[in-house]
């Protein structure tokens, strides 16, 4: 048996075109977003939306924060062990402190290193947030105002009824309180005639 691997197919497709008309070929989707509008903006025509000024005015303070924490702790790092690596050689026998700045200098290089991981993700974070709020709040504050009106119009009728049964009870009282002073009224007749008697 002879070994026979199966033919290859190849086919070729020819990229020069004659634009000579004025007409232009059609956009190909490539993986990314095709602008098919002339103009080359990134915002619309009438500017950064509020979600977009909002994300950066609440991510640019926490983000430049730890970012300049960032460089500050590698900038210390570095000198600091630029400054005690001479010191390494004159007192090699002294090992122990030498670790010690060692292991501090691993501690400091990763702390800044998160400071710049947490500045980052702090960025998103705060865009992906704003953008997903942008379009709940309004929905959120008509529902609270449903709610509220709602609960205004129970307490009111509640209120009403409270009322309506004091005043009953307050009648009902008074009638009581009446018919009691007019039996004692009658007994003491009662007994006045029978005294008399």
């Amino acid at each position: 048996m002879t070994d026979r691997t199966t033919p290859h197919q190849i086919q070729v497709h020819t990229t020069t075109h004659h634009y000579e008309t004025g007409t232009h070929p059609q956009k190909r989707y490539e993986g990314d977003i095709i602008n098919t509008n002339n103009n080359n903006s990134i915002f619309s025509e009438n500017g950064p939306s509020a979600s977009q000024i909002l994300a950066i005015l609440a991510g640019l303070p926490v983000g430049g924060i730890l970012l300049a924490l960032a460089g500050l702790t590698l900038a210390g790092t570095l000198t600091g062990l630029a400054v005690t690596t001479p010191l390494f050689i004159l007192f090699s026998p002294v090992i122990v402190p030498a670790t010690i700045v060692i292991g501090l200098s691993v501690a400091a290089i990763l702390t800044s290193g998160a400071c710049g991981v947490t500045a980052l993700s702090s960025f998103s974070w705060v865009t992906n947030y704003i953008r997903q709020t942008q379009g709940t709040v309004p929905e959120q504050m008509q529902s609270a105002k449903r709610t509220f009106a709602d609960v205004a119009g129970y307490v009111g009728q509640k209120t009403k009824e409270i009322g309506e049964k004091t005043k009953d009870v307050g009648q009902e009282i008074q009638t009581k309180a009446h018919d009691a002073k007019a039996h004692d009224a009658k007994a003491h007749d009662a007994k006045r005639t029978s005294a008399v008697m």
